[in-house]
């Protein structure tokens, strides 16, 4: 079989068929690479521990991935549901004023849920006349900064204050 000018041995035909079997069960591209990338390591490591010619291991890592052309999958909150989503809780009772306080933070800065439930009032601070996460512990164990916009740090003042919390001894 030739491919773009390429000589392919059966083992790039198999992986190859491997691709285009994950491709018909219509996973996401990130999901097919992450298989092939698998693979890969798999020849990579056999042709270190002399189980694998090296010449067969770079042509199976040859084989090309899927395209991800960037398309965002999942369902996504149109600003009329964002609002309506924050909007929801009442703002009358403290435990409102909580949920208020945290969906503003969820919306605004699209934070996880793990990554809100692990921040505590000492990650807030505010630089430079304006309010951040900093030293903020993300996504794969990331550290870093994140601002916070004017409304939803007044959403925390507002729940703070109702909790009794004084924000100006906490959060300067």
């Amino acid at each position: 079989m030739v491919l773009l000018g390429t000589s392919l041995g059966p083992e790039q035909n198999e992986v190859l068929r491997y691709r285009n079997y994950l491709e018909a069960r219509l996973l996401a591209p990130g999901t097919i690479k992450l298989r092939l990338d698998a693979l890969r390591r798999l020849a990579y490591e056999a042709a270190d521990s002399g189980l694998l010619s090296s010449d067969l291991a770079a042509r199976i890592r040859r084989v090309k991935g899927v395209r991800n052309l960037g398309v965002r999958l999942g369902n996504w909150l149109t600003v009329e549901q964002s609002l309506a989503l924050w909007r929801a809780p009442s703002g009358e009772k403290l435990k409102g004023k909580r949920d208020r306080a945290l969906l503003a933070l969820l919306l605004a800065r699209g934070l996880r849920r793990h990554e809100a439930v692990a921040l505590r009032i000492e990650h807030l601070e505010q630089r430079e006349e304006h309010w951040a996460i900093v030293d903020f512990k993300g996504k794969a164990g990331h550290v870093g900064t994140v601002p916070v916009p004017g409304w939803a740090m007044e959403e925390l003042r507002v729940w703070l204050n109702a909790a009794g919390i004084d924000p100006r001894s906490s959060v300067e």
